[in-house]
């Protein structure tokens, strides 16, 4: 098996950096524009990961159709403003870079699959010269988003990367239940945005507490 081409993939969001500030500062300047009332923190915090739309639509339920479309554009037009002049806040979590650098190193082929658009992510990986470490980048407004198991098999496709030779690594319950549904290994992190036991629950193999625990881990899991 570690003669084939291994592939990791990453959520974004969560799981590469933090940006919780962003997201919450963007939905509550789209739930602004349509007078109405903000949700909590820790309800935007659940839906990160997913579709726009989706996302929206379980922080509002029963909303009609046009003000769902209404909230998703309040929410693209305030990220537009924040990355067109204050600068997004999504710093990459302690490690990250190092690990995908060590990763690398030892043969693996990285790969992206995030909620985000594909204009976002691009801008949030040249905000820390991210950009050319990934050779495939999976996004929610090209295929349909998690747990659909698309992004994943997507990824797998351009790199030629087997089932039994990926893994996914995220921070949701969305991200486990991709990996599942694609019959590839999910791995969950402990420092995004949802708990350790749901990730567990929802199919992780493990959840690793800090990046520099995965190198290791995921040569170990390789060669099983």
């Amino acid at each position: 098996m570690l003669e084939q081409l291994r592939l990791a993939v990453f959520d974004c969001d969560g799981t590469l950096v933090d940006s919780q500030h962003s997201i919450i500062a963007c939905m509550r300047a789209a739930f602004d524009s349509q007078e109405l009332t903000s949700p909590e923190d820790s309800s935007i915090r659940r839906i990160v990961g997913l579709p726009l739309k989706e996302a929206v639509a379980l922080l509002r339920p029963g909303t009609s159709e046009p003000v769902l479309e209404r909230l998703r554009d309040g929410y693209i037009a305030a990220w537009q403003n924040i990355r067109q002049t204050a600068g997004l806040n999504e710093p990459p979590y302690d490690g990250c870079v190092e690990v995908l650098d060590a990763l690398s190193d030892n043969g693996w082929t990285l790969g992206i699959a995030t909620g985000k658009s594909h204009r976002g992510l691009v801008d949030t990986l040249e905000q820390h010269n991210l950009l050319e470490r990934f050779t495939t980048l999976q996004t929610a407004d090209r295929a349909p988003g998690k747990p659909n198991p698309t992004m994943l098999f997507k990824a797998m496709e351009e790199t030629g990367a087997s089932p039994q030779g990926t893994v996914m690594i995220g921070d949701t319950t969305y991200d486990m239940e991709m990996a599942v549904n694609a019959g590839v290994l999910g791995i969950g992190v402990a420092w995004g945005y949802h708990e350790i036991q749901e990730l567990e629950r929802s199919g992780a193999r493990t959840v690793v507490r800090t990046y520099a625990e995965l190198p290791d881990l995921l040569q170990k899991l390789m060669e099983k």
